[in-house]
């Protein structure tokens, strides 16, 4: 089974919808998260979940 690391990312109100996107993309290319879960709020802010894989190198033994 996989194993992922996580990262909240907050989003005020104040931020509009073509900014959010585009900090969630620049996430996505640059660190190569994905999108885990969204939970908007009703004063109009929102708590993105961003995850990615970790990849554990195995130790050769000789």
């Amino acid at each position: 089974m996989p194993e992922y690391e996580f990262r909240d990312v907050y989003v005020p109100r104040t931020v509009s919808r073509k900014a959010a996107t585009q900090l969630l993309t620049d996430h996505a290319e640059y660190g190569r998260w994905e999108l885990d879960r969204t939970r908007l709020y009703p004063d109009g802010s929102r708590r993105v979940r961003l995850r990615r894989r970790i990849i554990r190198q195995l130790r050769a033994t000789w």
